[in-house]
């Protein structure tokens, strides 16, 4: 007896629809699966033959051929167990194949019989919809992020069992509701850092607001313990939650890593990686024989932090540059080529020179003027360019330090008028695609939407001459400009915001 049933695998953050062919016939007792199948699949073999064995179900003790097509396609994961017991259940007459071609089955099985979840689910599922699959059977907890996708019926299942039952008896059985979302979509309410608990650094803060209202990136310069970590973790605080279509780009990307810490619900909150200095270039961007994306990708429509910059290495560090323009990466393999997303802000923190005090008011710096060098030269000029807000932190006075009285603006109304600034943005770019913030214009819509005056262009050019700016540099400049004005509810660009942006250039001056 032959059965056909539809699996998928994920390939980039998209999913392939993957038939599960499975041939009972005479001969030596024993299974073969083809189709490149790797070592989890090869596995699912004696899985698969406990399970059933334990579960009541009979096992064939005949020559079973299980073939994986596109037979081209690389297969991985644990989620071809239930779709290869199913098949196997079909081909040897103990399940009705009525519905096979309709349903799409994943699942990992227990050798109870039990079904654990799997990752990658909600691509599965809207892939499953666009080719016009009927039905969806999952683990029960993977049902409430399949069922995220509209005009599929997702059934959930706890156990082997379940599914038998219905393919058997579809009529016993209901398609899983989701929750409500959609217009009520909110984002959680977590417990994150307060703006109110940072004493001084005024100048730091108001950095901070600009990077979130603009979606700017951001780097921190300073001696230890001026504070650049504890602001910089302060940032999730004041940006603006995530849209629903934002939700979805987000939980799909989490959904293939296998992170989804709530499998029933959306990611809400933007994310926020800070990996460490001895992280590799393929961990940062993506990677591995079945590529998957990396931290740049899991901090799509979030922060990427780099705290101490300068240990990292300067070939991974160099990693960035593509994805900062780009918004995206693309991995390339023998194999198969995949695009991940990676519209990030990258938010950076480094001291000014080996030993941390260069400039430093209270204690002397000890470094030789080629050491400090050396320093900076592993961030490379390119790198550098990319960086809109560059803000030097300093340490706070001894009074400053010993205030009991919180002075500073809670993180609640700092978001409130980054919300407001990134109304004014959402509102300008409504007849383009694909622009979300200021910091994601290109050089045509410079044009239109940073038009300077008289006084402005002669005190960029200034800048620039001063400086040593490149273009990209003074453009990104306009950038912060446009944020600037949009804070303080302008339409035009006057030359104090202009003036403000440039001296967000820290670095460019020190060298």
């Amino acid at each position: 007896m032959l059965a056909r049933v539809w699996s998928a695998s994920i390939v980039g953050i998209d999913a392939v629809k993957v038939g599960v062919e499975v041939d009972v016939s005479g001969g030596l007792p024993g299974i073969v699966i083809l189709g490149l199948p790797d070592s989890a699949i090869q596995e699912s073999k004696e899985r698969v033959k406990a399970t059933l064995k334990n579960t009541g179900f009979g096992f064939p003790m005949r020559k079973i051929v299980i073939n994986l097509t596109p037979a081209d396609l690389r297969k991985e994961g644990p989620a071809f167990d239930l779709p290869i017991s199913v098949g196997i259940l079909a081909a040897s007459e103990q399940v009705k194949a009525d519905l096979l071609g309709d349903f799409l089955f994943l699942g990992e099985l227990s050798l109870d019989g039990s079904l654990r979840p799997v990752s990658g689910v909600l691509p599965i599922a809207a892939t499953a919809q666009k080719m016009g699959i009927s039905g969806l059977v999952v683990p029960a907890d993977n049902a409430q992020e399949a069922a995220v996708v509209a005009g599929l019926a997702v059934y959930s299942c706890n156990n082997i069992t379940d599914v038998v039952a219905l393919l058997n008896n579809p009529g016993n059985y209901q398609p899983v509701k989701l929750k409500a979302i959609g217009e009520n979509f909110t984002a959680t309410s977590l417990n994150l850092a307060d703006l109110q608990d940072v004493k001084g650094q005024s100048h730091a803060r108001r950095a901070l607001e600009i990077a979130a209202a603009g979606g700017h990136n951001l780097i921190f310069v300073g001696p230890p313990g001026s504070g650049k970590t504890m602001l910089a973790r302060r940032l999730p605080g004041i940006l603006p939650p995530l849209e629903f279509s934002e939700s979805l780009e987000v939980t799909r990307i989490h959904s293939v890593a296998g992170l989804l810490k709530n499998r029933g619900s959306l990611v809400r909150d933007r994310p926020f990686r800070s990996p460490h200095h001895s992280a590799s270039g393929p961990s940062l961007v993506g990677g591995g024989s079945f590529p998957r994306p990396g931290e740049i990708s899991l901090s799509h429509r979030g922060i990427l932090f780099l705290d101490e910059l300068t240990e990292f290495k300067r070939d991974v560090l160099e990693f960035l540059r593509q994805p900062l323009e780009d918004g995206y990466v693309t991995i390339s393999r023998t194999r198969q080529s995949v695009v991940f997303p990676a519209q990030f802000t990258l938010v950076a923190s480094t001291n000014p020179c080996p030993c941390g005090y260069y400039g430093d008011t209270i204690q002397e710096c000890t470094c030789s003027p080629r050491q400090r060098e050396q320093y900076w030269a592993k961030l490379s000029g390119p790198l550098m360019d990319r960086i809109d807000l560059q803000v030097a932190v300093n340490r706070l006075k001894p009074e400053e330090i010993t205030q009991t009285i919180t002075t500073g603006e809670p993180s609640k109304s700092v978001r409130e008028r980054v919300q407001k600034a990134r109304n004014i943005a959402t509102n300008r770019f409504q007849s383009e695609i694909n622009l979300r913030c200021n910091a994601q214009m290109q050089s045509r819509h410079l044009q239109t939407w940073c038009k300077l005056d008289d006084a402005s262009k002669n005190l960029l050019e200034a800048a620039i001459r001063k400086l040593g700016l490149s273009a990209r540099a003074s453009d990104r400049i306009l950038k912060v400009a446009r944020t600037i004005a949009d804070l303080a509810g302008e339409e035009n660009l006057k030359p104090q915001y202009v003036a403000e942006a440039i001296q967000y250039r820290t670095i460019d001056r020190m060298q």
